[in-house]
């Protein structure tokens, strides 16, 4: 399976408390980006100064100059992808924060394997089609192409729905992972649907459906009982 390469994105993290700041770095880290800190939009400002990050994930109460405004300051020079980290989850922060064109909103207390998805979420939709993170994806007879959109076995394209493309998306993109339910709704569905992880259990079933009738016994999607699903690296035909 092809993975994702990650070593030469830079992260920056603004947040003024430090155990948050380590818990994000140390995973950002450990999925293998370049994490800068900065506990001020100040010192933030100041770094962007000298380089401009491929993302930044940005807390709202900040010291000084808050982060709403930071949001402000970022969007006047760039196009960066923002994601806003807060304790504060009104409606109406969600609201301006997107008007200021953030790229999504995650809230205090959170998971770092969720942020760290949400993370490559938001990279895989910004960059360049001709970047690293639009490379094929490869397991076994299955060839996933994000770019295009498309997706072959034996070189055969499949025809899936929208949201059948990114959930296999979604999950071959963390192979070995195991993703819950929880966490599919919220990558592949969003805001589009109540909150009801049967909508996950119904397309997972789809798609392994159709998966199989182009290669009878190929089964890449392992059901984790009781928790969700994990892609499989190791995916053969005979499941």
């Amino acid at each position: 399976m092809e993975m994702l390469r990650k070593e030469s994105i830079h992260i920056l993290v603004v947040d003024d408390e430090p155990a948050i700041c380590q818990v994000v770095r140390d995973r950002l880290t450990q999925e293998g980006y370049r994490v800068s800190v900065a506990a001020s939009a100040e010192e933030a400002l100041a770094l962007l100064d000298r380089e401009l990050p491929d993302l930044a994930i940005v807390d709202l109460m900040l010291p000084g100059m808050d982060g709403f405004t930071l949001c402000e300051r970022i969007r006047a020079r760039s196009d960066l992808p923002i994601l806003i980290l807060t304790a504060r989850s009104e409606e109406f922060d969600k609201v301006i924060g997107f008007r200021l064109g953030v790229d999504d909103y995650v809230t205090k207390p959170f998971s770092p394997s969720e942020l760290a998805l949400r993370v490559q979420a938001i990279l895989r939709r910004t960059r360049s089609p001709h970047s690293e993170e639009a490379k094929l994806l490869r397991c076994g007879p299955l060839t996933i192409d994000p770019a295009r959109r498309l997706v072959l076995i034996d070189e055969k394209p499949i025809d899936l729905s929208a949201r059948e493309f990114d959930l296999l998306l979604v999950l071959a993109s963390h192979p070995g992972y195991v993703l819950t339910r929880e966490q599919l709704l919220d990558l592949v569905w969003g805001s589009d649907l109540p909150a009801d992880t049967t909508n996950v259990t119904v397309a997972v079933s789809r798609l392994r459906e159709k998966l199989s009738s182009a290669r009878p016994g190929f089964d890449c999607i392992q059901t984790v009982r009781g928790v969700g699903y994990r892609f499989r690296v190791n995916a053969g035909a005979s499941g």
